[in-house]
């Protein structure tokens, strides 16, 4: 394999997205006991390599002497073409070992629009597309991460389902595995006994049922020894999980070049369409000091420049302005920037900017979500407009020059009064801040506006809300567009024909199976990227299985609707969420769990005490 490597790889764009050998990356000897995991990230190299998620399964497995976990990445469309033309099997980055040869291959599930290059890789690794097309000389494929929430879309393709976080669910999947490999037990049997491990689900062992209306009718496991309901697996202290002391260090540029600490799981403000937001309840936080002792062997083991400190809503840390003074601290002398993502308008400290930009000056990005406090209060994001004069008042005071605002359009309630909102927001930051002394601000201020389209995502209040219609949207942004003509703005927003893809599948079922199989034939791949995006054959692959996609993205649904991911227990109760939504409808607010339980249900139902 090395020897054909070196004859295609001076034929392709990016050569080092397929060596491997990256500084702390793995060498392992194969052995006939080694269980082979392949890492699989559905997108290419750069985008992989900056998931966190990756690099934290990819050091717990390697840990373990007789496991090997070796990476894959989707090739970009030249390896692709070579690959294809040459006859050569996708390969894994360690070994380059052709993926069929892998005990496991397990795909992380960030974006719904990656789904056809989960395809893509199986057809390119020789392996079947649909699960019971597999035998016994196949890896058995894996898969987890947020879209996992609703995995019905991928139910006749994935083997296995791991639901919620997997540091400890994998390796008793593995546990089994191991097991069932010295026993030379069949696959089936495989299946059977891992089905009890919590977390775990195995469509194959499910049932649904549908009425004349295309609604489900009913969904059920076909034997009483399977869990009606799948419930999700939490990390509860973080402080003592497995966190890696060292990352691998890329080669070439990749999204985020830099290393990361997660610092905390989980958040506590409810904004209402959030998926992440609800599914990684309870907040669980890693103490600062054991924050600064990764923080310390991830820059020693790497050398990178640059410290991102993780979480979803960094400014909610209880130790962050000790974490961050520390962090200033210690490596200002070594000119190591530290980068606090993030961030809410309602906690951004004077303080902590001041510290922040003490090593460098990074852009600043907040998000408002909304343009009035009307729908702001509606997705109860819990902030005011104050927060944001107050924060970029600050920002430009202190030299900042280069803001970034994310929006959010086509949520529910939604009027032309609130996109005016957004314009506002965005003239009242340019006049902030040239209202700002000369001496004082930056200079060539640069404030970016982007809008992405709402869509409805699993177990949140708004899952059965609809999204608006392609032209609805599109109606939006050429609005947007027209309002925000400003030498100082630039204004980005998000194609309303994915958003509106994304959203078919975020709620989708598993008659999606036969589409997604049907649109990749057709050659849809890579979706998320605008430039090989196919509407039209996906539209023609939806046609052609008999499925209208309004009935998955543009429908609103009745509390009583049993939904496709009704059999996954993700924590929050049914009974919150539809609470949260009429609350939603009235424009009440409902505070931040720290403050007080709301009763979401994740402590009572879920994990037991208090969060």
């Amino acid at each position: 394999m090395n020897q054909i490597l070196d004859d295609i790889l001076y034929k392709v764009e990016k050569p080092s997205r397929y060596i491997g050998g990256e500084v702390n990356s793995y060498e392992k000897e194969i052995r006939e006991n080694t269980i082979r995991f392949g890492f699989a990230f559905p997108d290419i190299y750069e985008v992989g390599m900056s998931h966190l998620g990756m690099h934290i399964l990819y050091n717990l497995l390697n840990e373990i002497d007789d496991i090997y976990c070796e990476r894959v990445f989707a090739p970009w469309v030249d390896m692709e073409e070579i690959l294809r033309k040459e006859n050569i099997p996708l390969f894994t980055l360690e070994s380059h070992s052709p993926i069929d040869e892998l005990d496991f291959l397990g795909f992380t599930l960030q974006y719904e629009l990656s789904y056809s290059n989960i395809l893509n890789m199986l057809d390119l690794g020789n392996i079947p597309l649909k699960s019971e097309d597999r035998n016994e000389n196949h890896p058995i494929i894996i898969a987890g991460g947020p879209c996992a929430y609703n995995p019905e879309p991928l139910a006749e393709i994935i083997d296995v389902f791991v639901i919620g976080e997997s540091e400890e669910s994998i390796l008793e999947i593995i546990d089994v595995y191991r097991e069932v490999k010295a026993k030379k037990i069949n696959r089936d049997e495989f299946f059977d006994r891992i089905s009890q491990i919590e977390g775990v689900y195995i469509p194959r062992f499910y049932k649904v049922e549908y009425n004349d209306d295309n609604t489900i009718k009913s969904f059920y496991p076909i034997d009483s020894k399977y869990p009606v309901k799948i419930k999700k697996r939490i990390i509860k202290n973080l402080n003592d999980v497995f966190y890696p002391e060292k990352v691998i260090v890329p080669y070439g540029n990749v999204v985020h070049n830099r290393a990361m600490v997660e610092i905390f799981r989980g958040c506590t403000r409810g904004c209402r369409f959030c998926q992440a937001g609800m599914i990684y309840r309870p907040v669980r936080e890693r103490k600062a000091e054991k924050s600064l002792e990764l923080a310390e062997k991830l820059l020693k083991n790497t050398g990178y420049e640059e410290l991102s400190i993780s979480s979803l809503s960094t400014s909610d840390y209880s130790e962050l302005d000790y974490l961050v003074k520390n962090l200033i601290d210690n490596y200002i002398s070594k000119k190591i920037g530290v980068s606090v993502p993030s961030l809410r308008l309602d906690s951004f400290s004077i303080k902590l900017i001041e510290e922040i930009q003490k090593v460098r000056k990074t852009g600043l990005t907040f998000a408002p979500e909304a343009g009035t406090q009307r729908l702001r209060d509606v997705i109860n994001k819990g902030v005011q407009e104050k927060d944001l004069i107050d924060a970029v008042t600050n920002a430009f005071s202190l030299g900042w020059s280069s803001v970034k605002l994310y929006f959010m359009i086509g949520l529910p309630t939604e009027t032309y009064e609130d996109l005016d909102g957004i314009a506002d927001l965005g003239y009242k930051v340019v006049d902030i801040f040239y209202n700002t002394p000369k001496e004082k601000r930056g200079r060539r201020l640069n404030v970016t506006i982007s809008t992405s389209s709402f869509v409805p995502k699993a177990f949140t209040p708004f899952q059965w809300e609809s999204q608006d219609s392609i032209e609805t949207l599109v109606e939006k942004q050429k609005y947007l567009v027209k309002k925000l003509k400003h030498r100082n703005i630039t204004y980005n927003y998000h194609d309303a024909k994915t958003s509106f893809l994304e959203a078919v599948f975020a709620r989708g079922d598993r008659r999606l199976s036969n589409v997604l199989i049907k649109a990749w034939k057709k050659g849809c791949k890579f979706d998320g990227w605008q430039e090989h995006f196919k509407y039209d054959k996906w539209m023609k692959a939806l046609s052609e299985c008999g499925i209208d996609p309004a009935f998955y993205a543009n429908r609103k649904r009745e509390y009583d609707e049993i939904l496709p991911w009704d059999h996954i227990e993700a924590g929050i109760s049914k009974r919150y969420l539809i609470k949260e939504n009429e609350k939603a409808k009235k424009g009440e607010l409902t505070r931040d769990c720290r403050l007080g339980c709301t009763g979401c249900g994740i402590n009572t139902d879920l994990i037991g005490g208090v969060c």
